[in-house]
Order: C-alpha cells, then sequence, then structure tokens
C-alpha cells in the first residue's frame, strides 16, 4: 500500500508540463477516483492521513471524504506482521528457471534477517521525508520561498493554475508532512536526498563483504513456517547480505557463482597493501593544460549558479586571487569571458587589476609592473576593439585603474585619435588631468600633441579642449610655453624632427611646407584670441622666417585677428610700433580688422602716425583709407594708384564700398564722382598717366556705382574746371560709350566747350575732335558752331567729316542755310567746288566709276525745278556722301542702314518735316571701350570706332542725312525775322530737337 500512495504523491506532484488543461482536468479527475477507492480499503488505515491531504489537494470536499472511510470494524482488526509477509513472499517467490539443488544454495538471512527487513522495508521516499520534516520550520520555509521566486515565470503556466487549490490546512502536523512527502518525491525522482544515499550504502556493503571475506560462501535453505536462514558454510558471513535481502526481496535470486579461493600474498600470507601512486599514470603537459583550462572555463560558467546562491562577491575575490596566479593562456581565457559582457563583468575586471597592483605593492623595491600593466593594457585595448562603447567604460576603466603607465598612455592616445571616439577619449584625458594632478601635466602634454594631429576633427577637438583649460591658472603657463615652443620653431631653415614624431629635436632635410607650418601654429592662433601679449611673439618670428613660412603665416593669421578686435591695446601697440621686416604682418592684420567694418578711430590714429612718422608706406593706409580724412585720401591717391594693380583695386572697392558686392560708399570719405575727379586732377608730375588711365578704368568697370547720373555730374564738374582736364574727353567718350542715352548731355558738354575754347587745349582738343568724329550725324550741330580756322583744324584731321558736313547743310531750307555763316559755307564748299565740274564732265573714267555703283536717279518731278547749277551741285553730294556711306558700311556691317531711293531724291527738305539729330540706343549693345588722349599707335582706327553712336541712316527721310527719329513739328520762323542775326549756338538739347529752323542759326 505504501508504493501505491508514494505512487500517487509522485503522479500528483509531477505532471507532465505538456498535457493541456483538459488533459490535467482529466487526470486530476482520475486521480481522485482512484484515491478515494483506495481510501476505501481496509489497508488504507495506516495512510489515511496522506491520503486524505492529497484528496484536499485534489478539490474534494472533506464530507465525501468521510463517506468513503473505511468502517470501525476493520479498524479493529489485528494488523498485519509486514515483516512476516515480506519474509513470506521472499520464501514463496519461485525461480522456475531453476532446480532444487540452486534454491538450496541461495544464501538465506540469519537469525536478525526481521531486524534487517524492517529497516530495508522503508522506501527511499519515506526516509528522505521523515529527514525533511523536522527541518521544514516557518523560517525555513520562508526563505524556500524567497529563494523561489528568482526562477518563477513572469506568466502563471496553465497547468499550474489548472491544478492549483488553496491549501486549508496549512502549518498544521498532516500538511508538514505532507510537504515534506511531496518534496521527498521530488528529490528521489532526481535522486537527490539521504534516502537514495542509504539505498546506495545498503547496495554497496554486501559487495565490501564479499571482498573482505571470499571464502565465505552461504547456502541458503528456506524453512517452512518461521522463514529463517541457516547458514551452512561461515555463519559470521550471513550479516552481511540481510540489508541487500530486503530491496532484493522482489527480485529473482543470482544464480551462485563458484569462487576459488585466491592465493595469499607473501609468505606469511599478509595482503599487499593498496597505494594509489602504484596505479596512477603521470599526465602529460598538454593533458595538464587542458584539465586545467576546462576547469577555468567551469569556474567561468558557473556565474549564474553562483549569483543564485548570493556568493557572487565572494566568487570574484577567490577568482581575482586565483587569475593572478596563472599562466598567459588562462589570463587570456578570463580576460575574454570578461570582455563577452564588460558592463556586468566589470567587477571581476576591477578585482582581478587591484590584485594585479597589489601584488606589485607587496613585493616591495623588487616588485615589478609588468604583470599589473599587461594586464590593463589588455583591458584597455579590448574595450577600445569592441564597436559600441558609449556607456563610458573605457573611461571608467581609466579613471579606477591605480596607476597609469607610460603603454597604458599610449593606448589613450590611440583611444583619442580615433574619430568616432575623440570627444570621449579626450574627456577622458581632461578628467586625468584634473583628478590626478601629481602627474596632470604628464596627461596635459599628451592632450597638446594632438592639438597639431593631421586630421582635422582630432585637432579641432583637442584645441577646444585646451582652451577650456587655458583658463585655469595652475596650467595657463604650462600650455603657453608648449604653444611658444612649438612656434619657435619656425626660426629653423628646415622643419625639426619633432614634427614628424622624433623624439629629438634636430632638423630634417625636407623643406617647410603649408602643413608643417600649419602644425607649429595651430595652438598659438587658438590661445592668440585669450591672451592679446602673445602678438608680439609672433612678430618676432616672423621678421626671422622665411618667405614661405611669411606667405603661410599671412593666411591663417586673418580669424584669430578678428577675434582680437581692432581695440585690444596689444594690437595697437604692434601697429604702433611696428617692428623692421614685419610691415606685411601688420598691414595683413589690418586689413583682416577691417575688411568687413570700419576702422576705429584709435586704430586710424595709430597708423595715420605710423606713416608719417616711422614708416611712409602708403600701404599702411589701405585698411584705413575710410577713416581718413578726404584731403588725406586725395593726396594719397597718386602713390596708391602706382602700386600693385591688385592692390589699386583693392583700394577702390575700399573707396566705393564693392568689397562684398552691391557698391556702398556710405561710409567712405570720398563719394564715387569725388573719386572720378580727383583721379582727372592728379598731377602728371607725381604719377604717370598710365597709372591714372588704369585708376578711371577701374571706376568704369563698376557700372552699379557709376550710373548715368553719377557720370553727368563728373562730366559737368570737369567742363567747368579751369584749366579743363587732359582726360576729359576722354571720360566723356567712354561714359557715351556705356550709356548712349547721354548723346544729348554730351552734346551739350561739347557746345560749352567750344564756348571755353577747348582748342587752347591740344590733348582736349584732340579729343573733342574724335568724340565729333565718333557722334555724327548728331555732332554736326556742334561742328558748324566752331569758328572757322577750327573747323578748317578739324577738316584737316578728320577730311572724312567734310562731305557728310556739306552733305547735312545742303539739306536745310533756304531759310536755315541763310544763317550759315559765309565764311563757314566757304571752309565747307572750299574742296566740293571743283568736284561737281569734274563731274558735269563728259564721259570720264572717275565719274563712270563714281557712278557705277549708284543707282539711276529717279526721274524729276513735274514740279517746279531749282536753278541747273545747283541741282548738279546736289548730286555731286548726295553720290559722295551715298559713296562714303557705303564705305563705312562694308567696313562695319550692320552699322549704317542702306538709304532708301527717297535719300537720292534732290531738294532741301519738305518744310513740315522736324529733324533730330539725337540718337539713342539701347545701353546693353554697346561695348565699352577706353581711348586714350595718347594716341596710341597699336591700335587700328577701326577699333577706336563706335558703331553704336554712328546712327544708321533714316529709312523714310526725304534728305539723305536726315536722322532715324521725327519729332512733331513746330511753328516756324518767318525767314526775314532771322536776316541779319548773328549765329548762335544752341543751348540745350530741347532747342536742338524742338525747332529745325534754330538749327539754321548755327
Amino acid at each position: 500500500m505504501s508504493e501505491v500512495i508514494q505512487a500517487y504523491e509522485t503522479l500528483h506532484a509531477n505532471l507532465p508540463p505538456t498535457l493541456a488543461k483538459s488533459q490535467v482536468s482529466s487526470v486530476r479527475k482520475n486521480l481522485k477516483l482512484h484515491l478515494l477507492s483506495v481510501l476505501k480499503h481496509p489497508a488504507s488505515l495506516e495512510f489515511q492521513a496522506q491520503i486524505t491531504t492529497l484528496l484536499v489537494d485534489l478539490g474534494t470536499p472533506q464530507a465525501e471524504i468521510t463517506r468513503n472511510m473505511p468502517s470501525s470494524k476493520d479498524a479493529r482488526k489485528r494488523p498485519r506482521d509486514d515483516s512476516d509477509s515480506s519474509l513470506k513472499k521472499m520464501k514463496l517467490e519461485p525461480n522456475l528457471g531453476e532446480d532444487d539443488e540452486d534454491k538450496d544454495l541461495e544464501p538465506g538471512p540469519s537469525g536478525t534477517s526481521k531486524v534487517s527487513a524492517q529497516i530495508s522495508g522503508q522506501s527511499d521516499t519515506d526516509i528522505t521525508a521523515e529527514f525533511l520534516q523536522p527541518l521544514l520550520t516557518p523560517d525555513n520555509v520562508a526563505n524556500l520561498v524567497l529563494i523561489s521566486m528568482v526562477y518563477l515565470p513572469e506568466v502563471m503556466p496553465a497547468s499550474f493554475q489548472a491544478i492549483y487549490t488553496p491549501v486549508e490546512s496549512a502549518g498544521t502536523e498532516a500538511q508538514i508532512k505532507h510537504l515534506a512527502r511531496l518534496m521527498a518525491t521530488q528529490m528521489t525522482a532526481a535522486g537527490l536526498g539521504p534516502g537514495v544515499e542509504q539505498t546506495k550504502q545498503c547496495k554497496e556493503e554486501p559487495k565490501e563483504e564479499k571482498v573482505v571475506k571470499p571464502e565465505s560462501v552461504l547456502i541458503k535453505r528456506r524453512l517452512s513456517a518461521q522463514g529463517q536462514a541457516i547458514s551452512v558454510v561461515g555463519s559470521l558471513g550471513s550479516m552481511a547480505t540481510l540489508e541487500e535481502e530486503a530491496p532484493q526481496a522482489k527480485r529473482r535470486p543470482e544464480p551462485i557463482i563458484p569462487v576459488t579461493q585466491p592465493r595469499l600474498a607473501g609468505a606469511g600470507g599478509r595482503k599487499k597493501i593498496f597505494r594509489l601512486s602504484d596505479v596512477l599514470k603521470p599526465l602529460t603537459d598538454a593533458q595538464v593544460e587542458a584539465m586545467k583550462l576546462g576547469a577555468v572555463k567551469r569556474i567561468l560558467r558557473a556565474e549564474k549558479a553562483v549569483a543564485c546562491s548570493g556568493a557572487a562577491q565572494v566568487r570574484i575575490k577567490i577568482l581575482a586571487s586565483l587569475v593572478t596566479q596563472f599562466d598567459a593562456g588562462l589570463k587570456a581565457e578570463v580576460l575574454s569571458f570578461i570582455l563577452e559582457d564588460v558592463r556586468a563583468r566589470l567587477d571581476l575586471a576591477f578585482a582581478w587589476l587591484y590584485q594585479e597592483y597589489n601584488a606589485y605593492l607587496a613585493a616591495g623595491t623588487s616588485g615589478s609592473l609588468d604583470k599589473y600593466e599587461d594586464c590593463l593594457i589588455r583591458l584597455l585595448s579590448g574595450l577600445q576593439e569592441k564597436p559600441d562603447q558609449k556607456d563610458g567604460i573605457f573611461t571608467k576603466v581609466v579613471l579606477e585603474a591605480p596607476l597609469i603607465t607610460e603603454s597604458a598612455l599610449e593606448v589613450i592616445r590611440k583611444y583619442c585619435e580615433d574619430e568616432s571616439r575623440t570627444y570621449l577619449g579626450m574627456s577622458t584625458l581632461r578628467d586625468l588631468i584634473f583628478k590626478r594632478p601629481s602627474r596632470q601635466f604628464q596627461y596635459l602634454h599628451v592632450l597638446l600633441d594632438l592639438s597639431s594631429h593631421e586630421k582635422d576633427k582630432v585637432r579641432s577637438q583637442a584645441l577646444l579642449f585646451i582652451k577650456r583649460m587655458y583658463e585655469k591658472e595652475q596650467l595657463r603657463a604650462y600650455v603657453e610655453k608648449f604653444a611658444l615652443n612649438y612656434l619657435q620653431l619656425l626660426v629653423h631653415p628646415n622643419p625639426p624632427s619633432v614634427l614628424f614624431g622624433a623624439d629629438k629635436d634636430t632638423e630634417v632635410a625636407a623643406p617647410w611646407t603649408d602643413e608643417t607650418v600649419k602644425q607649429c601654429l595651430y595652438l598659438y592662433l587658438a590661445l592668440l584670441p585669450q591672451n592679446h601679449k602673445l602678438i608680439h611673439e609672433l612678430a618676432a618670428v616672423y621678421t626671422e622666417a622665411i618667405a614661405d613660412i611669411k606667405r603661410t603665416v599671412l593666411r591663417v593669421i586673418e580669424q584669430p585677428i578678428r577675434g582680437m578686435g581692432m581695440n585690444s591695446p596689444e594690437l595697437l601697440l604692434l601697429v604702433e610700433n611696428c617692428p623692421k621686416g614685419a610691415e606685411t604682418l601688420v598691414t595683413r592684420c589690418l586689413h583682416s580688422l577691417t575688411d568687413k567694418v570700419p576702422p576705429s578711430p584709435e586704430l586710424v590714429k595709430r597708423v595715420r602716425d605710423l606713416y608719417h612718422k616711422r614708416l611712409p608706406d602708403v600701404r599702411f593706409l589701405i585698411p584705413v583709407l575710410n577713416g581718413l580724412e578726404k584731403k588725406e585720401v586725395i593726396q594719397a591717391l597718386p602713390k596708391l594708384i602706382k602700386l600693385n594693380p591688385i592692390v589699386v583695386k583693392e583700394v577702390f572697392n575700399r573707396l566705393l564700398g564693392t568689397q562684398h558686392g552691391e557698391g556702398n560708399s556710405a561710409l567712405s570719405p570720398l563719394n564715387p564722382g569725388e573719386l572720378l575727379i580727383a583721379l582727372h586732377n592728379i598731377d602728371s608730375a607725381k604719377c604717370d598717366m598710365k597709372s591714372i588711365i588704369k585708376a578711371t578704368n577701374l571706376c568704369f568697370a563698376e557700372r552699379n556705382v557709376y550710373t548715368s547720373e553719377v557720370l553727368a555730374v563728373v562730366m559737368q564738374q570737369l567742363m567747368e574746371q579751369s584749366p579743363l582736364p587732359m582726360l576729359l574727353m576722354r571720360t566723356v567718350i567712354q561714359s557715351l560709350t556705356m550709356y548712349p542715352r547721354l548723346g544729348g548731355f554730351v552734346m551739350n558738354i561739347l557746345s560749352r566747350l567750344i564756348m571755353k575754347q577747348v582748342w587752347k587745349y591740344p590733348k582736349v582738343w584732340e579729343g573733342f575732335i574724335k568724340c565729333c568724329q565718333r557722334t555724327k550725324p548728331q555732332s554736326f550741330q556742334v561742328i558748324l558752331q566752331l569758328p572757322p580756322q577750327q573747323l578748317g583744324a578739324v577738316f584737316d584731321k578728320c577730311p572724312e567729316l567734310r562731305e557728310p558736313l556739306l552733305a547735312h547743310v545742303r539739306s536745310f531750307t533756304p531759310h536755315q542755310q541763310a544763317h550759315i555763316p559765309n565764311s563757314i559755307m566757304a571752309i565747307l564748299e572750299a574742296s566740293g567746288k571743283q568736284e561737281p565740274e569734274a563731274k558735269e564732265t563728259p564721259a570720264g573714267p572717275l565719274e563712270e566709276d563714281d557712278l557705277e555703283p549708284l543707282a539711276p536717279a529717279p526721274a524729276p518731278a513735274p514740279a517746279p525745278r531749282p536753278p541747273q547749277d545747283l541741282m548738279g551741285l546736289r548730286l555731286a553730294q548726295e553720290k559722295a556722301l551715298k559713296r562714303q556711306l557705303e564705305e563705312e558700311q562694308k567696313l562695319k556691317p550692320g552699322g549704317v542702314g542702306a538709304p532708301s531711293s527717297s535719300s537720292a531724291r534732290p531738294g532741301p527738305p519738305q518744310p513740315d518735316e522736324a529733324v533730330d539729330f539725337r540718337e539713342e540706343g539701347p545701353e546693353g549693345e554697346t561695348p565699352a571701350i577706353f581711348i586714350s588722349v595718347d594716341e596710341d599707335p597699336g591700335l587700328p582706327e577701326a577699333a577706336l570706332l563706335d558703331s553704336s553712336l554712328e546712327g544708321p541712316l533714316p529709312k523714310e527721310a526725304a534728305a539723305g542725312a536726315a536722322p532715324k527719329e521725327e519729332r512733331s513739328p513746330q511753328p516756324r520762323t518767318p525767314a526775314g525775322e532771322d536776316r541779319g542775326k548773328t549765329p548762335s549756338p544752341p543751348a540745350t538739347a530741347a532747342e536742338e530737337a524742338g525747332d529745325p529752323e534754330t538749327k539754321g542759326n548755327s
């Protein structure tokens, strides 16, 4: 019955986890039914407590349990003798496969067999349950519950939820006994507990006894009723087999193996003493290493089990002590174990590290740091190789290490050079500097070395950290000394080897490059805006450096100088006491300061004093031009425009405010017009004309600044000066080229120049003639205002003007022609009087050649004809004009329109036709030309012509020289009113376009 109850308990406590919820319910239901039927059996009286507890766990009501209890009559019956029954079973079980002799030879129990059967009658579960029951105190149970909670799943299993029923009798003796049996059942199934161990011992004792007394062979004989065994041979050996009889009661008896009595060793019959060394073989070195490695791995892999037991800290201490005694191979195994999960095993790493350091300290003066250093470097290198280190474990290891060796510092340096970890590595160095003051300069030196690194990200990050540390008073001197030492390297003719990573400061054969020069300047330039006094050190080095170094310094100095600001006392002191040889450095500093902002009055004062008292180099004035007075700028212009063209361009950009795109001369002492006028008024004795012309060209190149309005004002003021500037007419021609709409204004200027007797200024007069030549036919009205002598001079220089001008005059009405002085007409007709006669002679080669390209003249109208001599003169003039225009058209295609057939019709213009000589065209179509007053023999005459200034012939005008545009006719003055009046030049452009008859007055 005990085995049945035990089987039910085992099944109840160990239901398979794979069963579904319905299956669990079915199994529990069957268990309950079977237990109720067992409860009714009379033999269950001894096990009622266990059965009742199981039924309660299965959810059986107490009433149902009571109803199935056995009757009281069965309880009063004499209980059976379990020991006798067990012995009877042993006796009555025959072995059908053996004969009677074999049965007689079986060993039987001695007189104490009944006691042994009672001892061995208890099962493993019973023994374990009896062992556990007194141990299940409330404190122990509470501890077991707390420990077990660690292994509980997050979600309650369905099988447990299906079988769980609340414990009603918790804490009672019966419930404790039941709990002990449940635990004993599970422990026995797992092969644990005192019951299992006792069973093993009972099985091993007979074997040992047989080894000691092999001659004791027992013959078991069955007795009829008592169930006792009589030992036939060796009665003392019968006790050895008693303990083994009970567990083997249900087994078939084993056959008896005949055993020969062994021969005793030695003469006296004594046994040989057993020695372990006699039977063991020595292990090879490989086997020893494998066993050691296996042992270490098992210790390491037992991490979770030890953590659950609460002995993790003790394990770490023991393991750290063991690791220090390992060789390199086993240490590598421990290190790889740590690096697998650094975050969870960091305590083991620190314990190992401190244990190594402690071993070094314990050795005293003879101790070596090799093992500690090797451990630290391995840890740091392993952390460096791991891809993701964002939680600062590397920093933590470095900061908590008891000592940072030189080799470890190199590992930290390499960690900083990794661009993905630069900030983290330098933050670690910064913490070392501040938290370990005894060696802070050693750590600071590493950070300072990184300030000249070839990688931009590493270098810029190091400079940021150093600038913050420069603010600390205890580090300031060391950082400054390091920066100045690197700056002093620039005085060497070749770069020292320290720049290439060598230990000794020796020069190498390689020349200075931009990169090596910048390496010496990075840290210095970063500190310069924080300590302005360092600027004097740069000036001292600059004077001794070679040209290549100076060029690089000038390129990289701009940003630090701007960071200092123009109000820096040290910078003003440098300007005031500019060292000899550092002029270009000071000038570059001034340019950097004033490039985007106007100079301060204090800076202007220092530069002015430097220029007037010590260094009369006009280049010093360029950065502060906008801070000088107008008079000072005008005085410096002759020197400024003689400088390099690039420098002159910079000067004009500052004066015109065009450094950054759109012009803004609001801060300049000279406005654009005043600047251009000042250039015209420069004395040619102080500056050559070529430089002045180049300077004016720079002005005209700024179309956004020099608009048509600005140029009109400039021309007006230049024309009013006395004497007239030499470049006046050149400026007029350039202005007209840029802005053709200024034609009317230019004609007015030319007319006023005649009143100022422009022919008294040879260069201006020459430009006047060129301007008239390029602005025909608009300039005809101006040319007619010249005195006869000057008109003749114009024809002498430009004879091609005579015929068009004469044709223009012949196109006037008789009333208009009456106002032209006879002296002017005489000069106009001086070379044309013989031309009609030559053309009227009989057919000659010249006339045929001249007339051949012309179309035949149209038939005269039936209206009254003018006199015959006048008609011939008109035809000759028209032919000559037409031939000249065709030649010009061939030279410049598209510049002059083809004359229409009506242009060849003789006769003066009709009275109701209005003529406007002003030609306006789009500004963008006219290319800019620059004509020097000095005749340039290298330029052909065709290149000096501007087709936009020579308007095309009109298509619908009655006369050949009539202009293109027409205006509404104005009332004409009667001819008689203007007779006898002296010619007067037109005053404004409005008059020249308004009344065609007033043109005849000129």
